[in-house]
């Protein structure tokens, strides 16, 4: 038996892209979760505790992210 791939990694080299089919905003947190292969869950709650406890300095970031990150 072949393992397939999950179908959310494309097959080929991988890119960092804003992902619209798993977005809550703008598709950031899904993107880079998908890039690194991490639970989506855990970098929407470390992007949400880095806002509280860096004072809304991450979403400078979140909002510079969504401008520059092509869409998928």
């Amino acid at each position: 038996m072949s393992e397939q791939q999950p179908s959310y990694r494309p097959a080929g080299p991988r890119r960092l892209v804003r992902r619209t089919d798993d977005k809550m905003i703008a598709g950031v947190c899904s993107g880079i979760a998908a890039y690194f292969d991490v639970d989506v869950t855990l970098v929407r709650l470390l992007a949400a505790l880095g806002t509280v406890l860096g004072l809304g300095s991450l979403v400078i970031v979140y909002v510079v992210l969504w401008v520059v990150m092509p869409e998928n």
